[in-house]
């Protein structure tokens, strides 16, 4: 394991977090009564705007799993970048399905339902695709047992596992009779996710480097 590669996931890692932060703090200056559970849709769509972009730069231009090999032709990269988006809107789907079995209203919440779908997706589906590209072989090889080649797989793992355990915990409070703003739906499950996530930035790179010197990577 190379340090090169950790500072290189601390840098990008903190440059997830800051846009997350921008997202909350910066549009207020230029949209009047903008805030997280005011107008919660809103932010939903500029979190996700946000971090999608950043997350497709930084792993654009970052040594991970997808960018070593031989360079592709132009077709090639236009037909990964066509079965990203289909991977991508499939992501949304399948998500918003699970949400709705889980017990989200199922027509009457529609848009806040598919935009939460859409916050999950952008922190676990986009980051595989930007780091193991459109194939799904590879994710099932990354998320089973052993499964992680490199320090930017444990730290997909880590990331992922924790957006969803964030999610699932800010769905507790929905049903309680506590009459807070932030339990309408689906506020709390998406600040729980965007915590998550946030917290796996976090605690990912310093877990890595707390167990580097147990952490061995097998190429297979």
């Amino acid at each position: 394991m190379k340090d090169v590669e950790l500072r290189g996931m601390f840098s990008a890692h903190t440059i997830l977090i800051l846009s997350i932060v921008a997202s909350t703090l910066v549009p207020p200056l230029f949209l009047e009564d903008f805030s997280v559970m005011g107008t919660h849709l809103l932010w939903l769509c500029v979190c996700c705007g946000t971090v999608a972009a950043i997350t497709i730069v930084l792993y654009s231009l970052l040594p991970t799993n997808t960018t070593s090999g031989k360079m592709n032709s132009s077709s090639t990269k236009v037909t990964k970048i066509f079965r990203s988006c289909l991977l991508f809107f499939t992501s949304c789907l399948i998500f918003h399905g699970i949400i709705v079995l889980y017990g989200a209203p199922l027509l009457v919440s529609f848009r806040e339902t598919f935009l939460f779908a859409v916050l999950l997706s952008t922190f676990t589906t986009l980051r595989c695709l930007c780091m193991l590209g459109p194939n799904v072989q590879a994710w099932i090889r990354v998320f089973s047992k052993n499964g992680a080649m490199s320090i930017w797989d444990t730290s997909l793992q880590i990331t992922t596992m924790c957006s969803l355990f964030g999610a699932w915990l800010g769905a507790i409070p929905i049903p309680l009779d506590w009459d807070r703003p932030w339990q309408v739906w689906p506020i709390s499950c998406t600040l729980g996710a965007t915590l998550g996530f946030t917290i796996s930035l976090v605690i990912g790179p310093l877990w890595i480097y707390w167990h580097k010197k147990h952490l061995t990577y097998k190429c297979r």
